[in-house]
């Protein structure tokens, strides 16, 4: 299948204490190589992140890392990548992380994963770009993260159209569907 679009993958560095959290990243890995698009994600071959690029490898799915210098060694840089992408810094990994990508996707993970999240959304806010952003609640997961964003607008430090630029699904196959509409 031909490359069509890139998908940009926030998650853990971690697997977390459910299962259920490794299962949702093989299967979003998974599922964008069959969908013949590209994964962009931060190049770590541990936790949720590694988990995501090694079933986008074995669907024989196309794979674009990007990490820090900073982080190569204790992120574990996977290095086998279609693209290997190492950055001086932070801020610049996310830049050409979210730049490299036509969707993000946000998988259950802790703080990287939520500054990841709150930049992406921030830039989207400032018009900086126009590309869906979709958190995977996976097990009500990220239900505090949805519940402050419905916080931050009933109390109005944003308007409706910043909560209207998250879609929130709760699977992969509500996963797959969304950015199959997002990405035709």
């Amino acid at each position: 299948m031909a490359l069509s679009s890139s998908v940009c993958v926030y998650c853990g560095s971690r697997d977390g204490d459910d299962p259920a959290f490794a299962a949702l990243a093989e299967a979003t890995g998974a599922l964008i190589a069959a969908n013949g698009w590209r994964l962009v994600y931060g190049a770590g071959d541990v936790g949720l992140m590694g988990r995501v690029a090694r079933a986008t490898q074995a669907a024989g799915g196309a794979t674009m890392g990007v990490i820090p210098q900073h982080l190569l060694d204790w992120e574990v840089g996977k290095r086998d990548l279609d693209t290997f992408v190492v950055t001086e810094t932070m801020h610049e990994r996310k830049k050409v992380m979210v730049m490299n990508a036509q969707a993000i996707v946000v998988l259950p993970g802790g703080a990287g994963s939520l500054d990841e999240f709150f930049e992406v959304l921030t830039w989207r806010q400032l018009g900086l770009h126009d590309k869906p952003i979709f958190v995977v609640n996976q097990g009500s997961y990220w239900d505090p993260l949805v519940a402050l964003l419905d916080h931050v607008v009933a109390h109005g430090f944003a308007g409706a159209e910043t909560r209207g630029y998250v879609t929130v699904v709760t699977g992969v196959t509500a996963l797959e569907d969304a950015l199959r509409r997002a990405l035709s």
